[in-house]
């Protein structure tokens, strides 16, 4: 049994959106853009192993971690990741394909770390040192790490707030953090990514210090049928600082016939 903690509102005639949340973080973290998005959708958020009312699991690898998430998620629908929540979201969408109906991968990447062969990402010795605090000072960590996802923002400040105030009502687990921090650091999906054919929309921020410019063309030379979208003046968290450009390119990637084209959000 999962022991991961859902919460589900909306109406069950529109379409069914599950929103997985980032590291450190908790589905609170959405609370600013539910109004705009129950107007659309079916909605059930879920909080990853050890974060907000969820328990841990005892596969603590992306493949427990996808698993637990599909016990508790509606059979079918769009699937919307954050950061560590995009990584898990990419993974549920190239091993179970006819759960996904569209997917958004937000401010992720299929692998975090840079190496010689993939350069769209953060330097490994960063990653490795922070993740080294992480373990030392759980709580001082998680606040660095807010002020990095706002970081390049035109709101900073404001986001920085106010993911201070959602985050740290629950923590999460000091054990957790330490978890998806290795799976931040070990999680190399890029060859899972041909076996994504559902549409598929990155959306970035282009002022994000965590994921590269260059990534949506490296994306799309690795899915098949993907759109992306970069929001202005966002940092990592373009939801919190433009949740209204958000929920527009949402919108229209959901509700328009498929197709693959590269835009910027206005």
């Amino acid at each position: 049994m999962s022991n991961l903690s859902t919460t589900q509102q909306g109406d069950a005639s529109k379409p069914a959106l599950v929103l997985v949340h980032g590291w450190g973080a908790h589905s609170g973290v959405w609370q600013s853009v539910l109004p705009n998005l129950l107007e659309k959708f079916n909605i059930t958020c879920i909080d990853l192993p050890g974060h907000g009312q969820s328990g841990l699991v005892v596969d603590n690898s992306i493949d427990g971690w996808a698993e637990a998430a599909l016990k508790v998620a509606p059979q079918r629908a769009i699937w919307l990741g954050w950061s560590l929540g995009g990584l898990l979201a990419q993974y549920v969408a190239s091993i179970a394909q006819q759960r996904v109906e569209k997917l958004i991968i937000l401010a992720s990447t299929p692998k975090f770390i840079t190496t010689d062969d993939w350069h769209d990402a953060v330097d490994e010795k960063t990653f490795r040192d922070f993740h080294t605090q992480v373990i030392r000072d759980p709580h001082a960590s998680l606040l660095r790490f807010i002020a990095l996802q706002t970081r390049g923002s035109e709101t900073a400040s404001q986001d920085s707030r106010v993911l201070r105030k959602t985050l740290l009502q629950p923590e999460p687990k000091a054990e957790a953090l330490d978890i998806g921090m290795q799976l931040l650091l070990e999680t190399d999906l890029r060859n899972k990514l041909p076996d994504i054919t559902t549409p598929t929309l990155l959306l970035t921020g282009e002022r994000d210090t965590l994921i590269p410019a260059s990534l949506p063309s490296t994306l799309n030379k690795l899915i098949s049928n993907l759109e992306s979208v970069a929001i202005k003046q966002a940092g990592h968290a373009p939801f919190l600082s433009h949740p209204e450009q958000f929920c527009q390119a949402l919108a229209d990637f959901c509700f328009k016939d498929n197709a693959i084209q590269q835009k910027e959000a206005k």
